[in-house]
């Protein structure tokens, strides 16, 4: 059996990247072939599996600057039935492409809103004015490059040499100490190795029944109460009324254990919904 990574495309964003370091991780560990699959948004990545068209998806779900991929959590709340089997911590170094012969003939810059983002400083600073034009992906517009003299991209130095790009400018991000954490996504049935526990981390997320006072501070005492720690929380609109939230949280602790099962089981009495979508160990990727 042919094991199918799903990622966001084209090649050479940061995306393949992290989906590259797991297939090199997963092909020592199982006799099977690893193929990546790549597709034109992190939600169609999550669905695939959700659907059986790939057994994985690795998608970036927080940026060190930036916080948050949201695309990735709101498509993991909608979607059933897929847990997390790995953590993925990848330095991310961002780069200009284009064929413009200096920064002045710069007119526009295509990449993904994150890309943009986590260069606004020196974006700022040496392309004052050019316009910023948001993309799925960063590689998703390279072929404009060559094209036209007056359009860049941010993206990555693998992509300058898959596309045979010229880097006008390196490490343009704003903290030489961006990273993004990505997701290794199953179906909740399917186990790619025979990882053994205690993991390290786990990650749910919950609705409450009403915006009243308390319906956050309970369910987050009864962690307390047991001495699991928080590290991460943050609250995503329900979009189903303005005021109303989800809650994702990443606890310091593996499902299985007897404080986890105890925090869960009080936790369902406080929430509307709930959803687990597993434990697992956290990977740095060296690049």
């Amino acid at each position: 059996m042919t094991v199918a990574i799903a990622h966001l495309g084209p090649s050479g964003n940061h995306t393949e990247q992290a989906a590259l370091f797991y297939l090199n991780w997963l092909t020592k560990r199982i006799k099977q072939e690893v193929v990546l699959c790549p597709y034109p948004s992190i939600a169609q990545s999550l669905k695939a599996v959700a659907m059986g068209e790939a057994h994985l998806a690795v998608v970036p779900v927080e940026n060190s600057i930036e916080g948050s991929v949201t695309m990735t959590m709101d498509t993991l709340w909608q979607l059933e039935s897929l847990q997390i089997q790995l953590a993925l911590i990848m330095p991310i170094v961002h780069t200009l492409l284009t064929n413009a012969p200096s920064l002045q003939h710069i007119k526009t810059i295509y990449s993904h809103p994150q890309a943009l983002a986590q260069c606004q400083m020196w974006l700022e600073q040496f392309l004052p004015g050019v316009e910023l034009i948001p993309t799925n992906s960063t590689t998703a517009t390279l072929h404009q490059l060559s094209e036209n003299l007056t359009v860049a991209a941010i993206t990555s130095a693998r992509a300058a040499q898959l596309y045979n790009l010229p880097i006008l400018a390196n490490g343009i991000n704003d903290n030489p100490e961006n990273c993004t954490r990505f997701w290794v996504v199953s179906r909740a049935e399917t186990t790619t190795t025979q990882q053994t526990s205690p993991y390290s981390h786990t990650s749910l997320a919950f609705s409450v029944p009403a915006n009243v006072p308390g319906a956050l501070v309970k369910p987050l005492q009864v962690f307390a109460h047991l001495g699991i720690n928080l590290s991460r929380i943050e609250s995503r609109p329900t979009k189903r009324s303005l005021g109303e939230y989800l809650f994702f949280i990443d606890l310091e602790a593996d499902v299985s254990e007897t404080e986890m099962q105890s925090a869960l089981t009080e936790l369902s009495t406080y929430a509307e919904v709930l959803k687990v979508f597993g434990s697992y160990n956290v990977v740095n990727v060296a690049i």
